[in-house]
Formats: C-alpha cells, sequence, structure tokens
C-alpha cells in the first residue's frame, strides 16, 4: 500500500520482490505497525517525501533472504524493523553515541519502502530481536510506540508522578511499565473522550481526564505524545517545580507563547527526536522482563486507510495494526 502524493489514500500496487543487497536481511512481513508519524507523512508534514513510497516502520517479520555480510540473523528468525534505518556512522551525533540525530539519518517508510506490504527489505545492523513472550501483532507496536516512548521515558527522569497527554499507543505501554515500576500515573486526553479515559483508567492509571484539567497533585514530569502545541503550556502548569515536560512526537502544530512563570522555578521543556539501536535493545530487555499487554486492532492491509482514519480520528483504544496477505 503505497503513498503517491501528499494529503491522498494509499492505493495497492504490485511490486516486485527485492533483493537484499549488503548487509540487508529480506523480511516476508507477519505485522506493522500503524503510527502517528505515519499520518504525518501522508498529510505532507514530514520533508522531502520520495514518491512513490510504502509507509510503516514497525515491522515484525521472518527472514526469508540475507545479503552478503549479514551474521546476527539467519533465515526463520522472527525480527524486528524499526524507524532508525540508516546511519552514517561518521558524523559528531553518530561518533558520540547519538546516532537518533545523524545528520544523514534514514528512516524506514520514508526514505525508502517499510511494511505496509507483503515483503520489505531492512538493514540486518538496525533490525533488532524480539522477545518470545508477544506475538506478532502485540510485538508490533512496540517497534516504535513503545521504542520511541521508552526514549521519552527515560527523558522524564526518575520522579514519582507522571503525566502522559495522548492516551495511544505510546502512552498505553508507558503507563503499564510506570506502574510496574511503582509511579503514578495521570492520563492527559481530548477534552470529553470519557472512552480513552475510561481504558486508562482499566490500566490502572491513578487520574485520567481532558487535557484542560489539572490532575490531583501536580506531576514531577509530562509526556506530551499528542502532536499539539498548546499543551506545552498546559503541561508545565500542571507540573512542579524542577519538573521536566518532554516533547515525544516527529511533528507538533506551533507552540503557543506562555508566561516565563510557567517555566521559571528551574522546570525544564525538552524534546525527544527517534531513536537508538541502543534503545532498542534495552527497552526490548525491559520488555522480555516486564508482562506488557499491548492492546491492539488487527486490519488486514488493504484496509490500512481505514486504521489511518479511526488514528486520526481518536477512535483506537491502544494500536492498529496491518496483517498482510503473505502473513496468511
Amino acid at each position: 500500500m503505497r503513498l503517491h502524493a501528499a494529503g491522498t489514500a494509499l492505493t495497492a500496487d504490485d511490486v516486485r520482490v527485492p533483493e537484499p543487497g549488503p548487509l540487508q536481511v529480506l523480511m516476508r512481513v507477519s505485522a506493522c505497525g500503524v503510527c502517528r508519524t505515519d499520518l504525518h507523512l501522508i498529510d505532507g508534514e514530514l520533508p522531502a517525501v520520495p514518491l512513490p513510497v510504502t509507509p510503516g516502520h514497525e515491522i515484525v517479520g521472518r527472514v526469508v533472504k540475507a545479503g552478503a555480510g549479514v551474521s546476527r540473523f539467519k533465515i526463520g528468525d522472527r525480527i524486528g524493523a524499526t524507524w532508525l534505518g540508516e546511519t552514517c556512522g561518521v558524523c559528531y551525533y553518530c561518533r558520540h553515541g547519538w546516532e537518533n540525530l545523524c545528520e544523514r539519518a534514514r528512516f524506514t517508510g520514508y526514505h525508502f519502502d517499510g511494511g505496509y506490504a507483503d515483503y520489505a527489505l531492512a538493514d540486518a545492523r538496525y533490525c533488532c530481536a524480539i522477545p518470545e513472550r508477544y506475538g506478532d501483532t502485540e510485538a508490533a507496536p512496540l517497534l516504535c510506540a513503545g521504542l520511541i516512548g521508552y526514549r521519552a521515558y527515560r527523558a522524564a527522569g526518575p520522579g514519582e508522578h507522571l503525566g502522559l497527554y495522548g492516551f495511544g499507543a505510546a502512552a498505553h505501554l508507558l503507563a503499564q511499565l510506570a506502574l510496574a515500576e511503582g509511579r503514578k500515573v495521570s492520563a492527559f486526553t481530548r477534552p470529553g473522550d470519557e472512552r480513552s479515559q475510561e481504558f486508562a483508567r482499566q490500566l490502572g492509571v491513578q487520574w485520567a481526564g481532558g487535557s484542560d484539567a489539572a490532575p490531583p497533585v501536580p506531576l514531577d514530569a509530562a509526556i506530551i505524545f499528542a502532536p499539539v502545541g498548546a499543551l506545552v503550556p498546559a503541561a508545565l502548569a500542571v507540573t512542579r517545580p524542577r519538573g521536566r515536560v518532554v516533547c515525544a512526537g516527529i511533528h507538533m502544530s506551533d507552540v503557543p507563547a506562555f508566561p516565563y512563570r510557567l517555566l521559571w522555578s528551574e522546570r525544564s521543556l525538552v524534546s525527544v527526536a527517534n531513536l537508538t539501536r541502543a534503545d532498542a535493545s534495552e527497552f526490548m530487555q525491559v520488555a522480555a522482563a516486564i508482562a506488557l499487554e499491548p492492546r491492539v486492532l488487527v486490519y488486514p492491509l488493504d484496509r490500512v486507510n481505514d486504521a489511518l482514519e479511526a488514528l486520526r480520528a481518536g477512535r483506537l483504544d491502544g494500536a492498529a495494526v496491518l496483517t498482510p496477505a503473505a502473513a496468511s
């Protein structure tokens, strides 16, 4: 399912199954998660998209072919391909352990074809093993919602009370992780979205309400997953002194002007960009040790546009996951 022009629906194309080059693996796709970043790409909010392109960067699949130099995985292995698809290895950021900021990074389902397909190519060096405790559809949202969410979670620091703005695929996984680690969690949704608030309560959060409301006690940290710039001053307003607000999305609407007093008292505002292979390794170890329960709604590949619209409209509890024909 490919994007041919920004702002249009994806269409079904017959494409020749590619051959893996050096260091690449060919995966027969078992499942691919649907991420909000895919909406940003489709809507033309990401720059220089090479069209046509096959989106999808939460790819679970089995290795069916391997190119020269691949030693980490063998034919038949179940692996995951993530958003980070390739880095240069030599720029300032790569040399200092920040490959997520690589100046020449290329991303799966953006700069090259992703997992909304029966088969997908990936650089084996950027793939990861998946804990056996998760089925294919359960594992898919771990590969971006989980991974980039986990990077944001670490950036938020060790505070006791964590707020999550936008209770979707990433937040419902991080809420489970934070609760398992003994933290208190507040979930913020669109005002009036009682369904999502009830979903959050079912997972055990301490409080759930609209993003225009205040939790019972100030937050030690907040993570903003919703791409709404107005949530930045809202989150700062309910965060205690020395607290931190983390912006976790790849795209956000403009942040409105706000009074300095919201940032004063040593509050901090940071962003998280992409992920590293070290993030993937660490998070998969965490996911192996803690029994996360990804809530997924499965769509066949040819209904991807329905899944995208459900995500756009906020009708999903958890994550949408595609199952291609090759998985049947």
